[in-house]
């Protein structure tokens, strides 16, 4: 058994190589194997959001605060709510983040296989970001 006391696993500016904008990120759970989980709490500023990428077993995610963006390659721009469940498929392509105007946090769940619990690919570009949410 492992007890994190709240307050004592800092925050990490997520990297700006996977990401655009400030990111933040607050561990929940990265499990020792066998088991495969992590979870992390992801604090996006406004018009901050994930580059393109894909986990290999999927990833779900759950939407606490704030007003986000989704989106699947070649799918519709999605908005995002507090409430609100994502479920992406394995190798999925994907972004997501806040609104331009909005910030937003989610929880983030994703298993590993073979030690790898994402794929980053290309930024997502302004271009691809300012599309109007699909209603």
């Amino acid at each position: 058994m492992q007890h994190y006391k709240a307050g004592t696993r800092p925050t990490k500016q997520a990297p700006a190589s996977y990401f655009t904008g400030t990111v933040w990120q607050d561990p929940i759970v990265e499990a020792p194997e066998p088991a495969r989980i992590r979870a992390l709490r992801v604090t996006f500023e406004p018009g901050a959001r994930t580059a393109w990428h894909t986990h290999p077993l999927g990833q779900t995610l759950v939407v606490l605060s704030g007003a986000g963006r989704f989106q699947t390659e070649g799918g519709p721009v999605v908005a995002l709510m507090p409430g609100d469940v994502m479920w992406i498929s394995p190798n999925e392509k994907h972004w997501h983040g806040a609104s331009p105007d909005n910030g937003m946090v989610h929880i983030a769940f994703q298993e590993a296989l073979d030690g790898t619990h994402a794929n980053w690919l290309d930024h997502v570009t302004d271009e691809e970001y300012l599309v109007n949410p699909a209603e």
